[in-house]
C-alpha cells in the first residue's frame, strides 16, 4: 500500500486521506495512518507545491552549480554537503557521479546575487577545488509536470 500512496501523492499532494482512501479502494484510516507513519520515518519529508515563477512579476534566477571538492580527513562528503546546504540559496543539493562531486541548486533574485554567492561563500569553503555556475534560462518541465505553455497546431486547416 506504501507504494501506491507514494505514487499517487507524488503527483497530487493535496489530495485527502478519504479521496486517496476511495482511489486506492483502502479504508481512510489506515491511509491516515501509512502517511503519518510514512512522515514519522521520513519516507515522506515534505510536501511542495510546483510554482511557474516565469508568470510572476518578481524575477527569480535559478543556477545548477558543478562543484569540485577535496573530501578532508574525518570530513567526508556529507560534512561538505551539510556545510553548503545550510545556506538560504541553496534550494538542492546532489552528491554526483563523473566529473563533478556536487550539483548545487541555487536561487535568488538576480545573476549577480547567484554569482555573489557562489563566489564569496560556495568558493571560500575550504574543501572546494572548483565551481561552474549554468543560469537555467526556461524550465519546460519540472517534477514530471510541464510547465510551459501547450504546443499550439501550427497545422494549415485545408477545405475541400
Amino acid at each position: 500500500m506504501r507504494e501506491k500512496i507514494l505514487a499517487v501523492l507524488e503527483k497530487n499532494s493535496r489530495i485527502s486521506p478519504k479521496e486517496l482512501a476511495e482511489l486506492l479502494g483502502e479504508r481512510e484510516e489506515d491511509v491516515a495512518r501509512e502517511i503519518e507513519q510514512m512522515e514519522e520515518d521520513r519516507v515522506i519529508c515534505g510536501y511542495h507545491t510546483l510554482i511557474n515563477w516565469e508568470q510572476m512579476e518578481e524575477e527569480k534566477v535559478v543556477a545548477l552549480v558543478e562543484v569540485k571538492v577535496t573530501p578532508q580527513r574525518d570530513m567526508g562528503y556529507d560534512k561538505i554537503a551539510e556545510r553548503i546546504y545550510q545556506y538560504p540559496e541553496v534550494t538542492a543539493l546532489y552528491l554526483m557521479s563523473g566529473g563533478f562531486d556536487f550539483t548545487v541548486i541555487v536561487e535568488s533574485k538576480s545573476m549577480r546575487g547567484v554569482a555573489n554567492f557562489v563566489a564569496e561563500k560556495l568558493a571560500t569553503i575550504g574543501p572546494v577545488q572548483s565551481t561552474a555556475t549554468h543560469f537555467i534560462l526556461k524550465k519546460y518541465k519540472d517534477y514530471g509536470t510541464i510547465i510551459c505553455d501547450e504546443p499550439k497546431d501550427e497545422r494549415m486547416l485545408v477545405m475541400p
